[in-house]
């Protein structure tokens, strides 16, 4: 799942996704104070356009160009207050303690032995901001997808939250059903999140 899989995929389709802000992003964040806010894996803006909608100064990350140039595009004379950035934040870590919100949204994190790429994304969170994961249910999804990809060698929230230490409020830690239809084609009926605050 490197830049050129994501750039073939975006390519494929004039529209990959449904051009709406994740639910879970919307349900958790509504209520916090606006900040500066990470978006990781931002593909085609969806939810960085409404996080700077709302007052939010983002930084939205994608491995895919075409991901990226199709955002900008997009959010152009809308959206000032986001920074598109292409960047394998798998192998690069971002800047730390930079970050009010950390939103991690359906985004494929690989397991490592030393969890370098998941610590360089709490260590993103601000003292006192947020850290937002949500993921599909793995009971909904196959093993045998067309992409060949399996689920299970990529982080869950609920994983994340036991690697926290006891400095970290978690807040959410659950599953749920979604609250908007399933993308077309799938059978995701129920989203994983973690919502967790780190100490200031």
């Amino acid at each position: 799942m490197d830049a050129q899989f994501w750039d073939d995929r975006y390519s494929s389709h004039d529209q990959l996704f449904s051009g709406a802000p994740n639910g879970v992003l919307v349900t958790e964040v509504t209520d916090l104070p606006p900040g500066r806010a990470l978006d990781v894996g931002c593909g085609e803006g969806a939810d960085a356009c409404w996080l700077a909608e709302h007052g939010w100064q983002v930084t939205a990350v994608d491995v895919s160009r075409v991901a990226l140039e199709r955002a900008a595009s997009r959010a152009e004379d809308v959206t000032p207050d986001v920074s598109w950035t292409r960047a394998d934040l798998t192998a690069t870590a971002p800047s730390a303690g930079a970050f009010d919100l950390v939103s991690v949204q359906y985004f494929p994190l690989p397991h490592q032995p030393d969890h370098a790429a998941l610590r360089g994304l709490l260590d993103a969170v601000a003292p006192g901001g947020t850290l937002l994961v949500a993921s599909h249910d793995l009971a909904d999804l196959p093993l045998d997808n067309e992409q060949g990809i399996d689920p299970s060698q990529y982080y869950q929230p609920h994983e994340i939250a036991e690697l926290l230490d006891d400095s970290w409020t978690v807040l959410v830690d659950e599953t749920r059903p979604r609250t908007s239809p399933a993308p077309e084609g799938t059978r995701h009926t129920h989203d994983t999140v973690l919502r967790a605050r780190r100490p200031r």
